[in-house]
């Protein structure tokens, strides 16, 4: 299932890399300074920059010193980051689902979670630099007042076998302002 998620995932990002590319100086966007969640601090592990295209918002992540392989990637409810009695990042809600869908979905599912977004892929390295597109979030100006949120390991983008796509803890995250 992994290698299924991850060719489907490399194979949209180049066709959408083709298309969209993304130039400060002439397109409306958002920078999310991201932060890497810690006990006893968080560490700032880089940013993500958030476009209108016409297919929907596209995130182009530019991140250091994280953990190689899949992980989770989706917009939260809530404009923070911090730590509850519950853990890490747990101030910043759940999955934003404006609908009241109460379902984890792909992001181009209409009947899931809005916030759902394609995995975020890290390179050996520890770079996150491949783009994703949510086709869902229609524009950046959705985006204000929310979070954005990496999960510990990879997403299924279902319910089951385990709720929330199976992905891990909140590892990094950043306010949308």
């Amino acid at each position: 299932m992994k290698k299924i998620l991850l060719a489907g995932a490399l194979a949209c990002t180049a066709l959408f890399a083709n298309e969209v590319v993304f130039d400060p100086k002439s397109q409306d966007h958002i920078v999310i300074n991201m932060e890497q969640l810690g006990e006893k601090g968080n560490v700032a592990v880089g940013e993500v920059v958030a476009i209108d295209t016409s297919h929907g918002v596209a995130f182009f992540p530019n991140l250091k010193g994280i953990a190689s392989g899949i992980h989770g990637f989706h917009v939260h409810e809530n404009p923070d980051c911090g730590a509850t009695e519950k853990g890490l990042g747990m101030k910043a809600g759940g999955h934003w689902d404006p609908e009241g869908t109460k379902k984890h979905s792909f992001a181009w599912d209409d009947k899931g979670h809005k916030g759902d977004l394609p995995v975020l892929i890290v390179d050996a390295e520890g770079n996150a630099i491949y783009p994703v597109l949510a086709p869902k979030i229609k524009s950046i100006s959705e985006l204000k007042g929310r979070s954005l949120m990496i999960h510990v390991g990879g997403d299924n983008h279902h319910d089951h076998p385990k709720p929330l796509g199976g992905g891990g803890a909140r590892m990094i995250c950043g306010v949308i302002k």
